[in-house]
């Protein structure tokens, strides 16, 4: 076999194993659940990968505690310890329950660093994953956002892993609004 076909044979290698990563990912995206959750960008433009917009997610939390203790990192004006709140554990797994992403706990949890908050409404989580939506070159920043408005993602939500985004939406007086980013 001469060098023609071997080079032949390791691009068309190398084409089937993009195509399968490919036919994966669509095949998720018509099979794998769907859900819209609440975001939040972080860092939306780094000049060596491109324009995109890295998301920290906002979902409801289950079976997270919270403790009040002195933290030895944190002090007062005075250089007294503070009293902070940490959360126990602050790892956990994503799962869909009733149509709605949530973040169970988890102390060997896929997901960590999460930090839990206090609402109205419950507790909700803010999971710092790997979810980046990429951006076109000349489409305007959908993460400087107005008053009262809330960057929303629809993502396709795999066995394992983060969500893969699919689109962008606003969400503003309770109206989800997707973008048409082009």
């Amino acid at each position: 076999m001469n060098l023609t076909y071997k080079g032949l044979l390791l691009a068309l290698l190398h084409v089937g194993i993009v195509s399968s990563l490919g036919v994966k990912l669509l095949y998720d995206r018509a099979y794998r659940p769907r859900v819209w959750i609440k975001s939040a960008p972080v860092d939306p433009n780094l000049p060596i990968r491109g324009r995109y917009l890295s998301l920290r997610i906002q979902v409801p939390a289950e079976g997270f505690q919270t403790r009040r203790e002195f933290s030895p990192y944190q002090k007062d004006k005075d250089g007294k310890p503070l009293m902070v709140d940490f959360t126990v554990p602050n790892q956990c797994d994503l799962e869909l329950r009733n149509g709605q992403l949530t973040a169970i706990a988890n102390p060997q949890g896929e997901f960590w660093g999460v930090s839990i908050r206090q609402t109205n409404t419950g507790m909700m989580a803010d999971v710092p994953s790997q979810t980046t939506y990429f951006l076109p070159e000349h489409a305007p920043d959908p993460s400087r956002l107005k008053p009262g408005e809330e960057l929303w993602i629809e993502a396709t939500i795999p066995r394992k892993g983060p969500p893969r985004p699919i689109r962008l939406g606003i969400k503003k007086d309770g109206v989800l609004t997707p973008l048409h980013i082009d």
